[in-house]
């Protein structure tokens, strides 16, 4: 659990600067020059990820049970994470209404699938991984809309073939995963 939790402060803490830490961050971009931010804050993200799935995986040996989720939720979870797929497209596709309404629909899809994989698995390794993301998802969200209201930000508008092609790719793309990526990814198989 201890390179788990050690994973989580480094991801989420690089991806908390700027919540956090805006000016600090604008002051470093401009210091270091953009290549050279992008290169340690990668850095550090992929070490932080490297441990995260490292630390997880050794959790999930020895599991450490909270409580047991009714079958139904697998299917609630498998809902949520269709719509967390159609989320994180929507941040990638061009003049689609999802994102024209939602704004930063990439963090909507991590907390929705947070809430989704709580939802269905009662691990402490669990909780902590999923209970982590969903926490910095939820502030990340609301001080992404804080800096789009200080700086009036208009997202344009969605048209009818980007809003299509969004939930397309993203039906697709859930479906790739859940069907075969999950299991041989994660070794868990949603759907049997």
């Amino acid at each position: 659990m201890t390179y788990l939790i050690l994973g989580l402060i480094v991801f989420l803490g690089v991806h908390s600067v700027r919540i956090v830490a805006d000016g600090w961050r604008a002051a470093q971009l401009k210091r270091l020059g953009e290549g050279a931010w992008k290169g340690v804050y990668s850095l550090l993200s992929l070490a932080g990820f490297g441990l995260i799935v490292w630390g997880y995986a050794q959790a999930r040996q020895e599991p450490v049970a909270l409580w047991t989720a009714p079958v139904a939720m697998r299917h609630v979870a498998a809902l949520l994470t269709l719509i967390a797929f159609v989320l994180l497209v929507s941040a990638y596709v061009p003049r689609n209404s999802i994102k024209s309404v939602l704004h930063h629909p990439m963090v909507l899809a991590v907390k929705v699938w947070a809430f989704a994989h709580l939802l269905a698995n009662g691990t402490l390794a669990d909780l902590v991984l999923f209970g982590a993301f969903l926490a910095w998802a939820v502030a990340s969200y609301a001080a992404a809309r804080k800096r789009d209201r200080a700086a009036g930000t208009q997202y344009p508008a969605g048209t009818m073939a980007g809003t299509a092609a969004t939930i397309f790719v993203g039906a697709v793309t859930w479906a790739a995963f859940a069907f075969w990526l999950h299991g041989a990814l994660i070794g868990v198989r949603p759907f049997g």
